[in-house]
């Protein structure tokens, strides 16, 4: 199992995961404290991050607390650096996974579908890396951050633009975090999946359609993964292995190591591929 083999590394210190109701943040949670460590389920919905922490105190973990917190909320998050400070310490691991997917073609997108994604995806992470970051950099003994990105931050993309642009966002934010952090032994890491098998897409919004539309591409979307994804532990796993091998950006399936190989290699390609029509 892959938390058995950094059980020495992650025994009994203090881990933070948000979006830790489902999903990748869940399974991460659990991986954490299958090694050990102590975990902080953060999540919007209570009783997802308590269903989380639960679950952790069953898997292994030292100790397990919920948090309800949104994300997107820059006030709300200071308070939780706060809390987190005073009752636990400095975060030793802090794991961005909260996320919501977006899809539609850039022209049919709102002003409010923009401002919908990029609060969670891009600017959650921006809070809790600026809050949680800063402490354990002033602690002075390190400590390591990992955000969940996507294959889709290498791609152009008529399917999923917004979505893209936020993770494409937060992979130059790992990067740039990266070489700010390493004077203070502070490691950063991008870990980037392919397509994944989780209730994420029974929530994404498609813009530019009708109620009845959104439910038909949503019911497709979950039924693809179901048949293609991988499940939720894999990349938790690799998460583990990013943090234990300080690994800068980490793809995860198959798929997501194409679209990044096609990237660096053959940027025409990758080009012509952002043109195709997205499936229907």
């Amino acid at each position: 199992m892959e938390s058995s083999r950094y059980a020495k590394r992650f025994h009994g210190r203090l881990v933070l995961v948000t979006g830790a109701g489902s999903g990748i943040g869940r399974a991460t949670a659990g991986a954490f404290a299958a090694a050990g460590a102590r975990v902080v389920c953060v999540d919007r919905n209570a009783r997802t991050a308590s269903a989380s922490a639960d679950l952790a105190k069953v898997l292994g973990a030292t100790d397990a607390w919920p948090e309800a917190v949104d994300v997107a909320d820059a006030a709300t998050m200071e308070r939780l650096s706060e809390r987190v400070l005073s009752a636990h310490g400095v975060v030793d691991v802090l794991v961005n996974s909260a996320g919501i997917g977006m899809s539609g073609r850039i022209l049919d997108t709102s002003v409010a579908d923009w401002r919908r994604t990029l609060n969670v995806n891009l600017w959650g992470v921006i809070h809790s890396c600026r809050l949680f970051g800063r402490q354990m950099a002033d602690r002075g003994q390190g400590g390591h951050i990992v955000t969940i990105a996507s294959a889709a931050a290498f791609q152009p993309t008529r399917a999923v633009p917004v979505y893209a642009t936020s993770k494409a966002a937060v992979v130059m934010l790992s990067e740039c975090l990266r070489a700010e952090l390493a004077q203070f032994g502070v490691g950063v890491s991008a870990v980037c999946p392919g397509f994944v098998n989780t209730s994420f897409t029974a929530a994404m919004h498609f813009a530019g359609v009708s109620e009845q539309e959104q439910t038909r591409l949503r019911k497709r979307a979950v039924d693809t993964l179901g048949r293609r994804g991988c499940p939720p532990e894999r990349v938790a796993g690799a998460v583990l292995r990013a943090v234990a091998r300080n690994t800068p950006v980490a793809t995860v399936t198959p798929d997501a190591r194409l679209v990044r190989l096609i990237s660096r290699f053959a940027p025409p390609l990758r080009r012509a591929v952002a043109r195709l029509d997205p499936p229907s």
